[in-house]
């Protein structure tokens, strides 16, 4: 597996060795002693999978800390653009985002630490997306941005006549406003 800094502390993006024949494909989608080679040491807790449509747009989400998640995303089906956007305040990338497509195909995945707000638009016609916690979810810590932030300025690589948002998702607040207590 290589692991390829983004230029932002923490958030990593894994490209598995894939083993392909007349069968079909064989990976590694997670390798414990790998990460901490690398001095990531986590205890994932929880998986979770979603299935969405084009044009959904799922996110800006984070839990406050004591039960922040690290996450680590991957495309089970399709092809989704992925992004996280630095919340730790005094983070010399506070308030920026990095993207990058995960497909089925090229079965990339990112991890995205603690003090990242995450989000994902379906560029295929269907995606199943599935991640790794290293927290379980506490409803009354949950907490997001708007994904349409002006002073963010996310391109989600879909035509803006084409999001689909959840109702929950078009009442949270701007970046600004939005409620932290991650510092770097």
């Amino acid at each position: 597996m290589e692991l390829t800094e983004t230029g932002f502390k923490g958030l990593v993006v894994l490209k598995p060795k894939i083993f392909e024949d007349s069968r079909g494909y064989f990976y590694e989608s997670y390798n414990k002693k790998i990460l901490s080679d690398n001095d990531i040491n986590l205890d994932f807790v929880q998986d979770n999978q979603s299935l969405s449509s084009f044009g959904t747009i799922r996110g800006l989400h984070y839990q406050l800390i004591p039960y922040a998640q690290t996450k680590l995303v991957r495309v089970i089906l399709g092809s989704v653009y992925d992004v996280a956007v630095d919340i730790r305040k005094e983070s010399p990338t506070f308030g920026k985002w990095f993207g990058i497509e995960l497909t089925d195909s090229n079965k990339l995945q990112m991890l995205i630490p603690k003090g990242f707000a995450h989000g994902f638009s379906v560029l295929s016609e269907k995606a199943v997306v599935m991640y790794k916690t290293d927290d379980y979810y506490n409803k009354e810590s949950e907490r997001g941005i708007a994904y349409n932030d002006s002073s963010l300025q996310i391109d989600w690589k879909i035509p803006v006549s084409s999001f689909v948002i959840s109702e929950k998702d078009k009442t949270l607040p701007s970046f600004k406003d939005s409620d932290s207590n991650f510092t770097f």
